[in-house]
């Protein structure tokens, strides 16, 4: 499988989950990066504090990112835009969840990575470039840089 690492966030999405079989949550992303970092395989993924998926990655060890063909963007999109809050928002998609190692993936994903969890820190706004703080105004904070090394791919 060939992976244009520039393009699998960006124009495909992913969805990044946290927590396990009975509790967790997952977001769509199309930020994040794959690389080699301290001679480990990492997949890093940025995360707003006020997404509802983000008090799972920092509360849980391991978190998964999937991957899925193109007849589920609608639902990726669904994850996207509604809050795991005050819905059940995965029930409304035609993915199901699946227990994977100590955390949770999609039986209908492509392409997935556990992750453990090695490096997690919330960007500076003074060290965004100027072109980016405007995603930063009204009281919206920086990203986390959620780093985790691949322990396991699924395919």
């Amino acid at each position: 499988m060939i992976i244009n690492p520039f393009e699998k966030f960006d124009k495909e999405w992913a969805l990044v989950t946290a927590g396990n079989i009975n509790d967790f949550n997952t977001m769509t992303i199309s930020w994040g990066s794959m690389g080699t970092v301290w001679s480990k395989s990492m997949i890093t993924v940025y995360v707003r504090p006020d997404r509802y998926t983000f008090n799972y990655l920092k509360n849980n060890d391991y978190f998964t990112v999937s991957f899925f063909d193109d007849k589920y963007h609608k639902d990726l999109a669904t994850l996207g835009t509604l809050s795991g809050r005050n819905t059940k928002k995965v029930e409304l998609t035609k993915i199901t969840p699946k227990k994977i190692d100590s955390t949770v993936g999609f039986s209908e994903a492509s392409l997935t990575f556990v992750c453990k969890k090695v490096y997690f820190s919330q960007m500076k706004y003074e060290d965004v470039p100027d072109y980016a703080k405007t995603i930063y105004q009204n009281g919206i904070e920086p990203h986390y840089i959620i780093m985790g090394e691949v322990v396991n791919t699924i395919q």
